[in-house]
Formats: structure tokens, sequence, C-alpha cells
């Protein structure tokens, strides 16, 4: 299970140990590591490059969703000619495919939009992220079993951005819950889950319906009926759409506390499960952010509106989880998720 605080640096963290201190979820976890986020120029990466590190194994350039370095530059050099042509592209296998190669379920949860970067570089090859008519049907064609976010107006045909109306034939064989309260109802069963709650993101953390916590809860309840495991992502983009607009410490406070929310369900799920290797990280750091006192009160400092190159904190707790500790580059880590769950934890 691999839980991504998108933007989240260790300033977002000191965050949620002032508004929470002890009780802190991810003070649980007993591995603790560093994260070199850079992308395969070396640079300051995006979303896109990222999640790619961590889903594949192998750093590529940004915008790239699973698709190798020379992909990006062909897209970059001559987009008709590649768009014409997309089965040329480098596509590079995910830790989503090798799960549903090796028989287990799979689940992609986010408050964005779920063909956004994070999700879609799990599920989807692309040359540039913002290519969702391509990107949303290779989602739903991934068999993908659990898709639960935002972005309802991309599959369901009344985006331009989208490919048509995906939704109805998908829905004929899958659950398809449109609020809170239908997902609450829902009979368990092993049906696919399919949730978009909003036509595009979903709302700030303290206003989301579903909030984060529900839609993990709901999400693990569905991939524990796979007796031979799973592999879920769990992203929240308010920490990196705050930072990226310099939002006071209230609104990063509220987007960090309920996403720790969800790693404490993630956490009481593998403490019934020993099996389970839980991973939380960040796909970059945003905002170049700090912590000062002023006037008695704990607040927020900038220097960019932008990504930054810093380390991002990763927690690990469960099988395999001391092969994290330590300082690893993003491509590493990915490397290390597959050998683990391809070698059930060993």
């Amino acid at each position: 299970m691999l839980l991504i605080t998108d933007g989240g640096g260790a300033a977002t963290w000191s965050v949620a140990l002032l508004e929470r201190g002890e009780e802190l979820a991810v003070s649980e976890m007993p591995v603790v590591g560093l994260v070199d986020t850079r992308n395969a120029s070396g640079g300051i990466t995006d979303s896109a490059a990222g999640a790619t590190a961590y889903a594949t194994g192998t750093r590529t350039m940004n915008g790239a969703i699973s698709v190798d370095s020379e992909c990006r530059e062909a897209w970059l050099r001559d987009s008709v000619a590649v768009r014409a042509n997309l089965a040329s592209c480098g596509s590079l296998p995910t830790l989503l495919e090798h799960a549903e190669r090796a028989g287990k379920a799979t689940g992609l949860v986010t408050t964005t939009v779920v063909s956004d970067a994070t999700p879609a570089s799990f599920a989807a090859h692309a040359p540039n992220r913002y290519m969702y008519a391509e990107i949303a049907p290779q989602m739903l064609a991934s068999g993908v079993d659990v898709l639960l976010g935002g972005g309802r107006a991309i599959f369901d045909g009344s985006s331009t951005a989208g490919g048509g109306d995906l939704l109805t034939d998908a829905c004929l064989q899958a659950d398809c819950p449109e609020d809170a309260g239908a997902l609450a109802r829902l009979a368990l069963t092993d049906r696919r889950l399919i949730g978009l709650f909003r036509p595009g993101e979903l709302p700030r953390a303290g206003s989301r319906a579903p909030d984060l916590p529900t839609m993990t809860r709901a999400a693990l309840d569905r991939l524990a009926l796979e007796a031979d495991g799973f592999f879920l992502l769990v992203e929240t983009e308010g920490t990196d759409s705050g930072q990226h607009a310099n939002e006071p410490i209230d609104v990063i406070r509220a987007e960090i506390a309920e996403f720790d929310r969800a790693i404490a369900v993630a956490l009481e799920f593998s403490a019934g499960n020993a099996e389970t290797l839980v991973v939380v990280t960040a796909d970059h750091e945003t905002g170049g952010m700090g912590l000062l006192r002023r006037d008695g009160q704990w607040a927020l400092s900038y220097t960019s509106v932008g990504h930054t190159a810093a380390l991002v904190p990763l927690f690990a707790a469960g099988p395999g989880a001391d092969r994290l500790a330590g300082v690893h580059a993003s491509d590493e880590v990915g490397r290390i998720l597959r050998d683990i769950l391809l070698n059930d934890g060993t």
C-alpha cells in the first residue's frame, strides 16, 4: 500500500506534528527515510515524472506518464507524429500492471481527478500528462478494481478534454456510487468499484465528501476480498495545491491532518493483516515551505510557488519496510516496491 502526499516535504509533516502531536498516525511507522525526487535530467521533478519513478522504478522527464525519456523527447520534437503512433512510445511497466499480472487486486484513490498525473502514472502511458482523452480509457482498460476520486467529467463525456462517455459501459459491470451517501450504502461485493464524486477535483479538506479516510477504508474493504493480495495507491492533492498557492497554515494543517487519518486507516488494516506493507512518501516538495513563530502562533514561510528539489520524508511499516530506511532515489524506491510486491514482502 503506497500513500503519497503530493508536494509534501518535511515542513508539511511538521505542520501535522504541531497539529496532532503524539497522536500522529505516521509516528507509529518504525522505518523512516528520505527520498531524492529529481527527474531523469537531474532537475526538479513534476508529479508525472515523480509518480512514474515510484510506479515503474525508472526516472523519466517531466510531463511523461510511465513512458521513457526518449518518448517524451520525441513528443517535444513532434507531438503530432507521436500522437499518431503512440504504440511507438517506450511504455514502462507499472506496479499496478505487475500486480494485475500476478493475480492481485488493484486500487487507485485520490482527492483530485483520477486521471491526474499521480494516479495516471500507475495505470496509463502517455508522453503528455494532459492527454486525458488517451489516459482515461487506458485507466479503465487497465483492470484496476477500485477507482475513487474526482474527474467524472473526463469519463462521462461532459468534458471536451475527455474521450467521450466511458462510464456508461464501465458501470454495467461495476458499482458506481456518485456521492458519499451512495458509497456508504453500497453492499460489499467483489464487483469493480468506480466512484467519481465530482466533475473535477474534490473540495478542500473539511468540505470533502467522501473524505480520504472514508475512500481509503472503502477501497481496502473491496481489495481485501482478493485472496492473492493487492496493490493500493492513495494520494492527497490538497497539500500540493495549497503549497503552490502559498496558503496559510490552517489550510495545510487541514489537508495533512486528513491525510494522516487515512494513514491511520491503512495502519489499522495492516495491524490485522501482517503481510501488508504500508509506505508513505511524496512525489516532490512544493513551495520551499518553512515554519516560523509569529505573535505566539505557528505560521508558514514560502520560498517558491513551484516545486523544489528538497528531499522528502518516507515512512514504512510491514514486511520489507527495513529495505526503505535511509536515503534513496525515487526510482530506487520504485524498484524496491516492485521487488516486495512480486516476492510477497521478501
